[in-house]
């Protein structure tokens, strides 16, 4: 079976830095595209990043400069670093087999804010 399982979501301070880690198993990970999805309270699920099987990365306009995906093949392992974060980055994060529109992913981890 298919299982992705998040880590690293917690508290965070404006500005700071979180490091996301999602470990793949039940698929040939090297085969697909992997990719962080988020979805806040009350709002639709977004993409955040994706990382093609080439290492091409593609990120949303307003994580850009901020997030870096980054995948280690030997260990079915993708990262995801929030650095500079914001509040508006408040959500629960997903890892996805596959581009954003995947419904395949892991139960998700928690990025939010202290006061």
């Amino acid at each position: 079976d298919v299982q992705l399982v998040e880590s690293g979501g917690g508290l965070a301070q404006p500005g700071g830095s979180l490091r996301l880690s999602c470990a793949a198993s039940g698929f040939t990970f090297t085969s697909w595209t992997m990719s962080w999805v988020r979805q806040a309270e009350g709002q639709a699920i977004e993409g955040v990043a994706r990382i093609t099987v080439d290492c091409d990365t593609h990120y949303r306009d307003s994580v850009q400069g901020r997030f870096i995906i980054s995948r280690d093949n030997a260990n079915n392992t993708v990262d995801l670093h929030l650095n500079s974060l914001k509040t508006e980055d408040t959500a629960i994060y997903y890892c996805v087999r596959g581009s954003y529109g995947s419904a395949v992913r892991g139960q998700g981890t928690q990025v939010t804010f202290s006061s």
